[in-house]
């Protein structure tokens, strides 16, 4: 299995049979016990106190192999297998959903189309730490073992804070730690950075207060959730470019009930106005997406 867009060594040769050793009878210390330790402690509730956000560009050419590795493996072994992210899922804008996304010259994607495929991922609120110690471990795992398609580049990769969760029918519908999973036609990241990190407190407070309820307010968003990033660790992969704009930045997910398309004219074209009238700050990115199809290939032919 080549490391392109399959899983590579160390996948079926070497799965536990869950007694402590690997299914072709060879021992592997798993430590078994020290699971039963570590339930008992610490948080588990089901908040959505963090995210991954990350928005990846294959590279031409390797469309289908990206998607492949993706979907088949890294998904699961790369995400959702991993201690305290309990939520996940795949978004893709193909050709004519990257020519609507604004404005152009974007401190998030040069250019703005690039990074066709989102995932987003929610991790239980106050685990974040924990969670990265595992996540830095198994991505080395990963690498090691041949498990990591390089044949992309990471426009926006970032975990992050929850902030807030705004809704448009109040507590009717789905809460945020439903979002992943409910089946939502389309998504729009939007990306908004305050002026000054001062000022980054002042822009979530209109936001939350009065700009996102009157915003929601018969649209087909049916919430937004906020998030701020914070810094990657020091000792990440290499491939992934520290986090910018930390300070100032807020990332906010719109999960919407129709296809971004059929709604982005009358809803989503005119984001960034008010936020940069008021002097708030300024919208670095509105890029609307749909949901990819698990197992398939669906829009891997659309994205170019």
């Amino acid at each position: 299995m080549d490391k392109k867009g399959t899983a590579g060594k160390g996948t079926v040769a070497n799965e536990r049979a869950g007694n402590g050793k690997v299914a072709n009878g060879t021992a592997e210390e798993t430590r078994s016990e020290v699971y039963a330790e570590l339930a008992a402690l610490g948080p588990y509730g089901v908040h959505p106190g963090h995210a991954l956000i990350t928005m990846v560009e294959p590279h031409p050419g390797h469309e289908h192999a990206y998607n492949r590795w993706y979907e088949d493996d890294h998904y699961i072994a790369g995400a959702m297998a991993m201690p305290w992210m309990f939520s996940g899922r795949r978004w893709v804008a193909t050709r004519d959903l990257q020519l609507l996304r604004y404005p152009e010259k974007s401190a998030v994607a040069q250019p703005v189309t690039a990074g066709c495929y989102l995932s987003t991922y929610w991790i239980t609120q106050g685990r974040y730490a924990d969670h990265m110690r595992w996540t830095v471990g198994i991505n080395k795992r990963l690498n090691r073992d041949d498990r990591v398609c390089q044949d992309r580049t990471h426009v926006f990769t970032a975990f992050q804070d929850h902030e807030t969760t705004v809704y448009r029918d109040g507590d009717t519908g789905p809460r945020d730690f439903h979002a992943l999973d409910h089946p939502y036609a389309g998504l729009v990241l939007q990306v908004v950075d305050a002026e000054t990190p001062e000022a980054r407190g002042e822009l979530l407070e209109w936001l939350r207060t009065r700009y996102l309820p009157g915003k929601l307010a018969g649209s087909p968003a049916a919430m937004v959730t906020v998030f701020h990033p914070t810094p990657l660790p020091g000792d990440r992969m290499t491939y992934v470019k520290q986090v910018e704009g930390v300070d100032v930045r807020l990332t906010l997910l719109w999960f919407l009930e129709a296809d971004p398309r059929d709604c982005w004219e009358a809803h989503f074209t005119g984001l960034g106005e008010a936020v940069g009238e008021g002097g708030l700050g300024r919208v670095e990115l509105v890029a609307p997406f749909v949901p990819t199809v698990p197992g398939t290939d669906l829009y891997v032919d659309q994205l170019r």
